[in-house]
């Protein structure tokens, strides 16, 4: 479905021409002058534009010609009573999709004419989106925990209510909206998202509204927001409760009467977005304490879903890891790695604390570490269930709290390894996957007696 403007001077084709299109669900208004068209294309945003070509005072090669210049995304199929070769070529120059001559044969070639144009805009929307390419990660591999939030899922992706998606960093929480995307009826559309927590305010705004040019310093061209290039598909919002509230304000009105303005701009625009949010925090919290606009959480909690931490999915950890191995491997171009028996134990036992992300970042390090098809356990340093320091501890340094180099990641692995082998060099090196001399020179680089 799109939204059309009819242009013609002469109200009974405009009629024709409204009633023909409105048979496949478009959304179609209509001037009667190259003027008016105008007015209403700076007023509103349209996916299409059918105009005559010859009419009183602005004429559609004129329309065609300063709308391009504005708004160079919107379709145009120009007509007339008096074409000509001539005219053809110019306007298919200004950027038309079509020159057609009246009398048009009938609606439906009219309506085949108009889809075909809307297609095109479409395929340019998604041009500016940037779009997964690799296979849509799976949401659960079966452990039980995971079942009723899959289904519920699956039974809101048929509607059109917005969704909060809660849970810890690392959850999958953008997975889970890009599958309630894919088993939408908007999954031929457009798929959007930005992460509230990356971008400064001024910047968030402008990808989120677009802005005009001109509206800041550096805003040498007009530019659309992300919020206007979801039109038809789904919107995304990760991290939802790091917006300021200025931004909570202008991003209600956009849920509430979908429309908005771009920074700098006039014109309202219209969207039809499906939205999800999501966010780690307390949103109850984050009002009690003045922070987040009750209106706005109501707004996006009409459906809300809880993932729950990978701690507590063990059932989809090994796999998962198989998954998240296999992509690790590729991107560091070697062979896909295996997991012996005594890593997958390890996996298992691990408390993942940072979920999904931390499962993915200790398979990558593994990968780096190994030389050789096994990962073993030593490879992958899982970190045990932390104890709560003592208040009086004193400050602990990076290797305590995680915060390793890679120099001191294979240091301790190393010594780990030739603990578990009784200070045996040779089994050691076999395990580690490395060659004895290579294991005598890393020994005297990190002075291992």
């Amino acid at each position: 479905m799109g939204r059309i403007l009819v242009v013609d001077d002469e109200e009974g084709v405009r009629s024709f021409l409204a009633e023909s299109l409105e048979l496949d669900g478009h959304q179609i208004e209509e001037a009667a002058s190259g003027e008016e068209g105008l007015e209403r294309l700076r007023a509103k945003s349209f996916d299409l534009v059918l105009t005559d070509l010859r009419m009183p005072g602005m004429g559609g090669m004129q329309l065609l010609e300063k709308a391009q210049a504005e708004q160079p995304e919107v379709e145009f199929i120009v007509l007339t009573a008096h074409g000509n070769v001539e005219n053809a070529v110019q306007a298919m120059k200004l950027g038309a999709f079509d020159f057609i001559q009246k009398p048009v044969s009938g609606p439906a070639e009219l309506r085949l004419l108009a889809n075909r144009a809307l297609e095109r805009r479409r395929l340019k929307d998604q041009a500016e989106v940037v779009q997964a390419t690799a296979e849509a990660p799976v949401l659960s591999y079966g452990d039980p925990a995971m079942t009723p939030v899959v289904e519920a899922l699956r039974k809101v992706a048929r509607t059109h209510a917005t969704v909060l998606l809660l849970g810890e960093s690392g959850t999958g929480k953008e997975v889970a909206a890009r599958a309630i995307h894919r088993m939408s009826d908007r999954a031929q559309g457009p798929f959007v998202a930005i992460n509230c927590a990356t971008l400064s305010e001024g910047l968030l705004e402008s990808e989120l509204f677009g802005h005009e040019k001109g509206a800041f310093t550096g805003a040498t061209d007009r530019k659309r927001g992300r919020i206007e290039l979801a039109h038809g598909g789904t919107f995304f919002l990760d991290e939802v409760g790091e917006l300021k509230p200025a931004i909570q304000a202008r991003l209600l009105r956009v849920l509430q009467e979908r429309a908005f303005e771009r920074v700098g701009g006039t014109r309202t625009l219209e969207v039809d977005v499906r939205w999800i949010a999501a966010t780690h925090r307390d949103l109850r919290g984050q009002i009690a304490d003045g922070t987040f606009r009750e209106d706005l959480y109501h707004r996006l909690s009409v459906f809300p879903v809880k993932l729950p931490p990978l701690r507590e999915r063990k059932g989809d950890i090994l796999p998962l890891a198989d998954v998240l191995l296999a992509r690790a491997c590729h991107e560091l171009k070697r062979p896909v790695l295996k997991l012996s028996e005594a890593a997958k134990k390890e996996l298992l036992g691990g408390q993942w604390t940072g979920n999904i992300r931390e499962l993915a970042n200790a398979l990558e390090r593994a990968a780096i570490l190994s030389d050789g098809e096994i990962l073993e356990p030593w490879h992958l340093l899982v970190e045990p269930a932390r104890t709560p320091a003592p208040a009086a501890a004193p400050a602990a340094t990076g290797a305590e709290t995680g915060a390793m180099t890679l120099e001191e990641m294979e240091r301790r692995t190393i010594e780990r390894v030739l603990q578990e082998v009784g200070g045996n060099r040779r089994e050691a090196s076999e395990r580690l996957g490395i060659g004895l001399r290579t294991l005598y020179e890393k020994l005297k680089r990190y002075k291992i007696g």
